[in-house]
């Protein structure tokens, strides 16, 4: 009897404690969704875990000294009621999961608009073995190399490609994730909302260096993050600047070599 009262104690303090636990800020509106889907599905499992759980141990000890044990008569109640049952449960799951599935922070369909409102964020994701290079088509087409830097409560749109073999892009702690195709892109869609560095990986392997595939997301304030585009946009000039410079100074020694070549071959015609 002291056996099956500690069973029972145990099972409802595990219940009691995963509900107690006080949920972690979100990070992004993706990650809240899931998050409260999880905690939707856990409203129906852990009372049928715990109903399941105190059905088997009542029979156990109900039944543990029965030396002639013999076979349940058939209740229509009993299957009708754990039918209906089933079914409501298998309702509820669906209806909860349609909701978040369709929402475009999770599930961005083909058909949808990229970065439609002014102030949307685009962010060009393109792997490759073994690294990633992030770039910015809407801010002058820079690049970050390995580190993207997004607003906060601001809509960005990841498109995600390969150079090469499948890869997978993943940002567990924002709620994203999508396999990075070649020749192929694909979009996911979010709005962070908790400013911080997030980590982010390669979820397919792809090769001996696959473990490298590293990157970072950085969530800043829009200020913060409106000076950090500027930052980027004059470097970028800047390098670009200094090319051009250095190609013109090429053309004109060429030029000047041509110009020598020309007075020699005038001397000697004299």
């Amino acid at each position: 009897m002291k056996g099956k009262r500690f069973a029972l104690i145990s099972v409802l303090s595990a219940a009691l404690l995963a509900f107690a636990v006080e949920p972690v800020a979100a990070q992004s509106t993706s990650i809240d969704l899931i998050n409260g889907l999880n905690e939707r599905l856990l409203l129906i499992g852990v009372p049928i875990t715990i109903l399941v759980e105190v059905i088997l141990i009542y029979t156990v000890f109900k039944f543990r000294n029965n030396s002639d044990p013999k076979p349940t008569r058939e209740n229509r109640r009993l299957e009708i009621t754990w039918t209906i049952a089933t079914a409501i449960i298998l309702l509820f799951v669906g209806v909860a999961s349609y909701g978040v599935l369709a929402n475009p922070n999770i599930t961005y369909m083909a058909d949808q608009e990229v970065a439609p409102n002014e102030g949307d964020v685009v962010v060009e994701a393109t792997a490759f073995q073994w690294g990633w290079n992030m770039t910015y088509p809407e801010e002058g087409g820079f690049s970050s190399g390995t580190n993207i830097v997004v607003p906060a409560d601001q809509d960005v749109y990841f498109v995600i490609t390969s150079d090469d073999v499948i890869h997978g892009f993943a940002v567990p702690e924002l709620g994203l994730k999508q396999d990075a195709i070649p020749g192929q892109e694909n979009v996911i869609k979010t709005v962070p909302t908790e400013p911080g560095t997030y980590q982010g990986y390669c979820t397919e392997y792809c090769g001996v260096s696959h473990s490298q595939m590293y990157f970072t997301v950085e969530v800043l304030p829009q200020d913060q993050y409106d000076q950090w585009v500027q930052d980027q946009q004059a470097s970028a000039n800047e390098s670009s600047g200094n090319s051009s410079a250095s190609g013109n100074s090429t053309a004109s020694g060429n030029s000047s070599a041509s110009g020598n070549s020309s007075a020699s071959l005038a001397a000697l015609t004299n």
